[in-house]
């Protein structure tokens, strides 16, 4: 498997640009390799102006500003890009977006949030292993092998549309600098796009292009909106102006190479990096790369994927094949010769948030007001907690139980998560919402972190509410049975179809 790999990716890099052909012998992944390059290996980075004495090789990135990582002069070939960010907003992949502009186009060609572009949507690091598209580090280590050949010029740059500043941005550009490019050599391009909602009573468009050339991927990404499977909905493919689809499927899993719902995964060409879509709240990324199989049209391509999959509904009735109001994204890779048509305007950043966050409760404030047996409970000074401060609970044995009281002011929907901090002295706990159960965690872990736990979809009504917490033992590698709460959140989607709360309100929250 590893040598196919090899030996596919040398393939498909020599071809897909049309800079060199290189004999692949059987046996050897690394054929061709010896053959001398007519090329100049050249790179962009964020290496410090002064390297050799200064080693501050990355670059901030002030709210609102665009940072040009590469103008590049051609003709030449984008072979290679990585990247690692340090970003102190919580979704700060969904909030910098990447651009690409070929040979001096106004329009980007390449438009995307970067973290969609890496395969992984929601705004959170995940460790991706495809073909064209490598994630490292728990998330945070991207790489790009996508060619992406120009004639004239590159000019690439990113934008933070966050609030915050992005303290480091690190980058490598490797390229190559040619004589000249084959005539046949296209543009690599990818598109962003995000319905939330779905549009009901039409297909969800993945991409509308204009021109000459060949698609070559899709990255999806979908909160529920309810219960159940969201992913019956079949993919077309209209080439060339056809008015019935050439390419037709079967449903969303089929078209992302998997069967019976999404499990994680990961593979060459297809994987499912984040695979939760049972529940409301729920979030699903898949990709699909068309390397072995581009789907070339000559003047035009219209993708669609229709939302549709089970529901059930108040009075008990439900259907396993009916329209869903999803929120959905995706991001549409292909390679064309002419310029592509304008796209419509990329959502800012703040809009490409499916959910809001509100934080209803604060582990250190909650302390005076809270109840628990008989151990310390105190307010802790500790670096990474919401004002650099927790509740910290310090039993002694597996008999401790702690109550912490919140109040909400109005009925509020949405996914509630536990921030609490993870030590190697810390407790298993079972956690109980209102007397019931929501989650059994354990705490353990060799360093020191905050870590999210989700609690679920939760309708919650105005009022008091308590959250327990009863100690259930240790890890057997854990040194005792502390408890440390930073903060409850509720998540809460920009759309519901609950009667309960409209989106004017959640959009406040």
């Amino acid at each position: 498997m590893i040598m196919f790999r090899i030996s596919l990716f040398a393939s498909f890099l020599l071809g897909i640009a049309g800079i060199a052909s290189a004999q692949i012998l059987s046996g050897n992944p690394l054929a061709g390799l010896e053959k001398i390059k007519d090329f100049e290996a050249q790179r962009a980075s964020s290496s410090a102006p002064d390297w050799k004495n200064d080693n501050c090789d990355a670059r901030p990135i002030n709210p609102g500003d665009t940072l040009t990582l590469a103008e590049l002069e051609g003709p030449g070939v984008v072979a290679h890009f990585w990247c690692t960010i340090a970003h102190p907003a919580k979704y700060y992949s969904w909030l910098l977006t990447l651009r690409i502009y070929w040979d001096g186009e106004e329009h980007p060609s390449f438009e995307c949030p970067i973290g969609d572009f890496f395969g992984i949507g929601h705004g959170v690091d995940r460790p991706l292993d495809s073909l064209p598209i490598r994630v490292s580090s728990l998330g945070r280590g991207r790489n790009c092998y996508w060619p992406m050949p120009f004639r004239k010029s590159a000019r690439i740059t990113v934008t933070n549309e966050s609030d915050l500043l992005c303290h480091a941005f690190f980058f490598y550009l490797d390229w190559q600098k040619h004589p000249s490019l084959p005539e046949d050599s296209a543009y690599f391009h990818a598109m962003y796009r995000q319905e939330f909602p779905c549009v009901m009573g039409r297909n969800y468009p993945l991409a509308d292009i204009e021109g000459r050339g060949h698609y070559v991927g899709t990255v999806q990404s979908v909160v529920s909106i309810s219960n159940g499977w969201y992913g019956e909905g079949d993919d077309f493919f209209f080439i060339d102006g056809e008015t019935e689809p050439r390419l037709r499927g079967t449903g969303t899993e089929d078209y992302f190479c998997d069967g019976w719902g999404f499990y994680p995964q990961q593979g060459l060409f297809y994987g499912a990096p984040l695979a939760d879509w049972q529940n409301a709240g729920d979030m699903v990324s898949v990709y699909r790369f068309h390397i072995p199989d581009p789907i070339p049209f000559k003047k035009s391509l219209r993708v669609e994927i229709e939302h549709k999959g089970a529901q059930n509904f108040p009075d008990g009735n439900g259907s396993g094949f009916i329209e869903r109001d999803d929120l959905m994204s995706s991001v549409a890779f292909w390679y064309q010769q002419e310029p592509h048509k304008r796209w419509p305007a990329l959502p800012p950043g703040s809009q490409r948030l499916p959910f809001r966050e509100n934080n209803i409760a604060v582990g250190w404030q909650t302390v005076p007001d809270a109840k628990h047996s008989d151990a310390p409970l105190v307010v802790q000074s500790i670096a990474g907690a919401t004002e650099n401060k927790q509740l910290h609970f310090i039993p002694a044995d597996d008999k401790a139980w702690l109550e912490i009281p919140f109040h909400l002011e109005r009925e509020s929907i949405g996914i509630l998560r536990l921030r609490a901090c993870h030590a190697s002295d810390y407790g298993i706990y079972r956690v109980l919402l209102d007397g019931n159960m929501v989650g059994k965690f354990d705490f353990y872990i060799s360093g020191l972190d905050f870590i999210e736990k989700k609690l679920g979809w939760r309708e919650l009504s105005p009022g008091n509410h308590t959250l327990r917490f009863e100690c259930l033992g240790k890890n057997p590698d854990s040194t005792g049975y502390q408890i440390g709460i930073d903060s409850l959140i509720l998540q809460s989607p920009v759309y519901t179809r609950s009667s309960k709360i409209d989106l004017h309100t959640l959009q406040k929250m």
